[in-house]
Order: structure tokens, then C-alpha cells, then sequence
């Protein structure tokens, strides 16, 4: 069953006002990375035992280079996961506006307008 005009126009507002209530955002993602380090007598050569790390990094493109973000603490960390996810759900509703904004396309009717003035102009014939 498809939707009504309406109720697509409906869902379309509640979509963009989802939209403007988003916060701080950030593309990118957050990895952990860890291993072993350099010095054979560091406990990380130890076996059983995991390793350095984790340590967290943000990595996202910035005009075509890949940029990677280290953080400083768990507060940065908390909070650069945050801005991910925020800008992975204005992703999300933006694809959802896309495909109701395609159906209201689909489903408004055309209507027939007299041709402008510029519509009506034939182009000038070439002189040669």
C-alpha cells in the first residue's frame, strides 16, 4: 500500500526536523590498534601476554589524504565516538529524505505552464 502525498510531505518535515536537531558530528572512523613494541625485554614479549594498547585513533579523508586523529584521553575518545555516531545517523536520515522526497516526485502531479518568454525565443539564424 502506498503512502498518500500528505502523508510523505509529513514524513519529510519530521525527517529534515530530525536533521536540524543534530549535534556536533564527524566523519571518520575509530580503531584500536596495539602489538609489540621494539625492546625484547618489554613484557610484551612475554608469552601469553597481549601487548601494548589498545590505543584509539579517528581515521577520515580530507581533500583525498587520509587524515588519523590520536586521542589524548577516554574523555576524547567518548566523545570522538559520539561525533561518529552523529554523523553516521545524519547519513542514515539522509538517505531515508532521499527516498521519500523521490516518492513525493513520483507521486506530485506535473502541471502544464504557459512557455516564458526565453522558452519562446528561437535561436538567431548563423550568418554564414
Amino acid at each position: 500500500m502506498s503512502d498518500s502525498l500528505v502523508e510523505l510531505e509529513n514524513r519529510r518535515a519530521t525527517l529534515q526536523a530530525q536533521i536540524a536537531q543534530l549535534g556536533d558530528m564527524r566523519a571518520g572512523s575509530i580503531t584500536g590498534t596495539g602489538g609489540r613494541c621494539g625492546n625484547p625485554n618489554c613484557h610484551c614479549h612475554q608469552d601469553g601476554d597481549a601487548g601494548h594498547g589498545p590505543y584509539y585513533r579517528l581515521t577520515r579523508k580530507v581533500n583525498g589524504k587520509t587524515i588519523t586523529e590520536m586521542f589524548s584521553s577516554p574523555a576524547s575518545l567518548a566523545k570522538a565516538r559520539r561525533e561518529v555516531a552523529e554523523c553516521r545517523r545524519f547519513w542514515e536520515l539522509g538517505e531515508q529524505l532521499l527516498a521519500v522526497s523521490e516518492q513525493i516526485c513520483a507521486l506530485r502531479p506535473v502541471t502544464e505552464s504557459a512557455p516564458s518568454a526565453e522558452e519562446k525565443k528561437r535561436p538567431k539564424r548563423s550568418g554564414k
